[in-house]
């Protein structure tokens, strides 16, 4: 499909979005300012832009605990997002869930998860109801290299294989499972190539451009929308900072970052879009600013929220 102008100024707005509000959680929790951990998703926006850019309002998402792009992207609430990580009433789960937890079930996002390999099952249970009802929603199931390692990811893989639900796979392999380089924990190059083992089509992509990553999705969701059932995609990216904040990387050499920093998913797409006339400068500008606006309100939003009422701790939990 040959996206519009329109399409296309949406995906890099995404992007641009998912990195203005990580850089400012960094700032954030580097201040003290936001309770807990967060996972930021800074240089891999591509991948969440790209593939969430194939999806209609009434497709599923699973994400991770590196979930806040992936929530943007599929049409989170920046304020709802941000009371959330603040921990105010106002977020999604009411302040008692945080950055790894946030939900909307009415967005089909159904969750980011703090259990790596998580999202696998939950994935499978959406496309089967979907299946069921005779709907033709897709889910795309977000995981990284480490939940590729995961039996609860190699099961869901087997079970959608062997009933062909439509769930699209979509590997984040940024290099690293939280100090683990791939190489070290895999004897596969590629783990797409693992695809081969459920008889569905595996494929890697360049997951640094937008792209690249929405073509390989779009073909994954016609076969899922199809009755074709499930695909494999790795996109190969790179996490710019520690696999939480707080962490000081002393795994990796300083050079392997600046090398992934010149591979930066958004003035890569930007400089497209200007050379073929789709953008201009001041057009970008103008969108950064109006980002920079969304984003000031959602601080306002969370910061002005008030806290759970301590006599509300059993309330919402299930178990």
């Amino acid at each position: 499909m040959r996206l519009s102008n329109e399409q296309m100024i949406k995906m890099y707005t995404t992007m641009t979005k998912i990195r203005q509000f990580e850089t400012q959680l960094q700032e954030f929790f580097a201040a003290g300012r936001i309770p807990g951990f967060v996972h930021l998703y800074i240089g891999e926006e591509a991948v969440a832009s790209g593939a969430c850019a194939t999806l209609r309002d009434t497709d599923y998402i699973t994400s991770t605990h590196r979930g806040h792009g992936h929530l943007i992207a599929k049409g989170g609430d920046l304020k709802r997002m941000m009371a959330e990580i603040f921990g105010k009433r106002t977020g999604y789960c009411k302040g008692k869930g945080g950055s790894m937890h946030i939900a909307d079930v009415e967005l089909g996002i159904l969750g980011a998860n703090g259990i790596v390999g998580g999202g696998g099952p939950i994935a499978n249970g959406a496309a089967l109801a979907a299946k069921y009802r005779k709907q033709d929603s897709v889910v795309v199931c977000f995981f990284g290299d480490g939940a590729s390692n995961q039996g609860t990811t190699q099961e869901a893989l087997n079970l959608a294989s062997a009933w062909r639900l439509p769930v699209i796979f979509v590997n984040e392999n940024n290099g690293y499972g939280i100090s683990c380089p791939t190489c070290k924990s895999m004897a596969v190059a590629d783990i797409a190539d693992r695809a081969a083992a459920y008889d569905i089509p595996g494929v890697v992509v360049d997951g640094n451009d937008v792209m690249a990553v929405f073509e390989a999705v779009e073909e994954a969701v016609k076969r899922a929308r199809g009755g074709q059932g499930p695909s494999l995609i790795e996109c190969k990216t790179y996490r710019w900072r520690g696999h939480f904040e707080g962490d000081a990387c002393v795994y990796r050499e300083d050079c392997e970052l600046e090398d992934w920093i010149k591979k930066d998913p958004i003035p890569r797409f930007e400089k497209k879009l200007l050379a073929e006339g789709i953008l201009t400068s001041e057009k970008v500008a103008a969108i950064k600013a109006a980002v920079a606006d969304e984003l000031a309100a959602a601080i306002a939003f969370a910061e002005s929220s008030p806290l759970p009422d301590p006599a509300e701790i059993t309330e919402d939990v299930y178990a």
